[in-house]
């Protein structure tokens, strides 16, 4: 953690709901951060965007130069995913995430993810069941997905290539920081003494504090 005078800026984990784009304005007739019920200071913005169609951990902050410290780190921050996917998982099925594959990337070309950790998991008993969900009683399975790296829709792109395609994402932690039971449309304010413990943004980031 970085020893370091506070700086004034405000930290809030939100449980960013499903069909929300992680804005506060748009153009398009879309569901906005500024439909959420809190009263969040001038200036606030996400870090790390979540696609309208997924849910879960999304940080927001009026320091505009924490996207840098958290992503640009020399140090990967590892992503924590709850997927639901169709018909049932076998575990052996799971190898090629942890060992890397080919996916799809701009312009047609193909790169391999990074090994990453996978496993078959139960659906937590804090995670309400989200509008139109899908029935139970249809086959799927539940994966908890560890990852260092985030390109455009990757773990959507994952679960597809291992013919199991995506049915719910929701982001459950960043590094130490964790959406615990914290419901959908749920706000909560963090000091940023504990943000940054908790993200493992160490000292090469004093260089560009403020």
């Amino acid at each position: 953690m970085i020893a370091m005078e506070p700086s004034g800026h405000r930290y809030f984990v939100l449980h960013k709901p499903f069909n929300m784009v992680s804005q506060f304005v748009s153009p398009d007739a879309v569901n906005l951060l500024s439909d959420i019920d809190f009263d969040f200071p001038e200036g606030t913005h996400a870090i790390g965007r979540l696609d309208n169609h997924s849910e879960g951990l999304l940080l927001l902050t009026t320091n505009k130069k924490m996207t840098v410290m958290l992503f640009s780190s020399p140090v990967p921050h590892k992503r924590d995913y709850l997927v639901r996917v169709r018909h049932v998982v076998q575990p052996v099925e799971l190898e090629p995430l942890r060992q890397g594959l080919a996916l799809p990337g701009k312009g047609g070309l193909d790169y391999i993810s990074m090994p990453c950790s996978a496993e078959i998991v139960e659906k937590p008993q804090w995670l309400a069941d989200r509008p139109n969900e899908y029935r139970d009683d249809i086959p799927h399975s539940w994966l908890l997905i560890s990852l260092y790296e985030g390109k455009f829709h990757q773990v959507r792109k994952m679960v597809t290539a291992i013919g199991h395609p995506c049915q719910r994402l929701i982001r459950v932690a960043i590094e130490d920081l964790r959406l615990g039971d914290l419901p959908a449309g749920g706000v909560r304010e963090l000091p940023e003494a504990e943000i940054f413990q908790l993200l493992k943004i160490g000292p090469w980031a004093k260089a560009i504090l403020p």
